[in-house]
């Protein structure tokens, strides 16, 4: 479904004859916006908006967001709904071929992501190329960009069947090259993938497993972790799916395309959030230090951050939050975790900020990074590892991004401009004393 045009504007420059009308158009829900395409040709100007925060780059039917109402919708359904009813496997098709799948559709889907989990077994070597104290990020961003080094076979992004394998291959592909990182940096075997297995039992085995003991999954861990990868599949435009944008623009391959967004998505101000609550809770250190932590919060003058609660796009509540919660609670009953100091910490300190009239004033509630790195620690899983689940989770966003964005016939090479502020032109041979 394109957008519709419902009016438009006219723009005339102040001292200039010059005009231009600009069209307003409107998508199926949100804010209506300008179509500012032909300004510079008509009026010789650019718009100026850094970090893009008021500019729309894209149509896109993926994923809508409405950051005061608290709504995340998945081809128009709930994330609330989706997460209690659906599944990870069942979310990617939902994000890929915009309708939930039959259950014939399904059954093709899960098997054909099943064929793909395995990784060329040339990919093995590439890892002792890395030092055993590499980030797994860099490991990941690094492999899952030498993928197009070995399927040939999916490399046409014009071929639809060509775009299909090769979302099959990263969907199925980066849960293993992202355990297999883990397993690097712990110097344990790598644990090959299990056609038996669910797509979160399986991503938790290759994670957790060693050769010398059986293994068996905990069916509250596995549904846990799914739900940490659907909620975490798609969140709009944001600065590592605009990257897989900008990039799959000039026709690079769907490889290189999510390994650019990976590379994004490990900047602290983005994927790391989950990672920072840790941090705060470890320099807290206990219960009793709680309310001389909230006084500095409350002090501007301090310098002292909330982590983990509030959220740049959702002015009201994180619709992700409240279903991370009961995960949580699911987690911690599970594991009988009762005297880990740092998750009791998480749980004091959410009680507190959820009752304090400073924090619900100011509608900061916890969001879902808060949530999810207590249920990752509880886990067991490192808080270096944090940004890279998140990149598993996501690797369906990217790729149904970037297909839509291939299939769109309006699609254009991205070339954003600037404002010069250098240095005006100058000649050479008007210094003196050269050289």
């Amino acid at each position: 479904m394109s957008s519709t045009a419902k009016g438009s504007v006219t723009i005339q420059l102040d001292g200039s004859n010059k005009s231009a009308t600009v069209p307003l158009l409107g998508g199926t829900i949100g804010p209506d916006v300008f179509d500012i395409r032909k300004v510079y040709n008509e009026l010789g100007v650019f718009t100026f908006d850094p970090g893009y925060g008021g500019t729309a780059a894209c149509e896109s039917a993926i994923t809508y967001i409405d950051g005061d109402e608290g709504v995340l919708l998945y081809r128009g359904y709930p994330i609330e709904q989706l997460a209690e009813k659906s599944n990870f496997l069942e979310v990617s098709y939902l994000l890929l071929n915009g309708e939930l799948p039959t259950k014939q559709q399904l059954k093709d889907f899960d098997r054909g992501v099943t064929m793909h989990t395995m990784v060329h077994e040339q990919l093995r070597r590439f890892f002792d190329g890395f030092r055993r104290d590499a980030h797994p990020m860099a490991i990941l961003c690094g492999v899952v960009g030498a993928l197009s080094a070995f399927y040939h076979d999916s490399l046409d992004i014009n071929d639809p069947a060509q775009r299909d394998i090769s979302a099959f291959r990263l969907i199925a592909k980066v849960p293993t090259i992202a355990a297999w990182a883990y397993k690097y940096s712990i110097g344990q075997p790598f644990m090959y993938p299990r056609n038996d297995l669910s797509y979160a039992e399986n991503f938790l085995y290759m994670l957790n497993a060693v050769p010398a003991e059986e293994w068996k999954p905990n069916p509250i861990l596995s549904r846990a972790m799914d739900r940490i990868l659907v909620l975490h599949a798609d969140h709009e435009q944001n600065a590592s799916t605009s990257t897989v944008r900008l990039a799959g623009s000039t026709g690079a391959n769907p490889f290189a395309c999510v390994a650019a967004g990976i590379a994004a998505l490990w900047g602290p101000a983005h994927g790391g959030a989950n990672e920072a609550v840790l941090k705060m809770l470890a320099e807290i250190g206990s219960v009793e230090n709680i309310p001389s932590f909230i006084e500095k919060v409350k002090d501007k003058n301090s310098g002292v951050k909330l982590m983990g609660f509030g959220h740049r796009v959702y002015k009201n509540f994180d619709p992700r939050a409240k279903i991370m919660q009961a995960t949580c609670h699911e987690v911690l009953n599970e594991l009988g975790i009762k005297d880990e100091p740092l998750l009791d910490l998480a749980m004091a300190l959410e009680k507190i900020a959820l009752e304090d009239d400073y924090f619900v004033s100011r509608k900061l509630y916890p969001n879902v990074d808060f949530y999810s790195g207590i249920i990752l620690k509880a886990m067991g899983i490192p808080t270096h590892m944090f940004t890279v689940l998140f990149a598993v989770a996501r690797t369906v966003g990217w790729v149904s991004q970037w297909k839509e964005m291939i299939e769109d016939p309006a699609q254009r090479i991205g070339r954003p401009r600037q404002i010069y502020t250098g240095a005006a032109q100058r000649d050479v041979s008007s210094i003196e004393n050269r050289g």
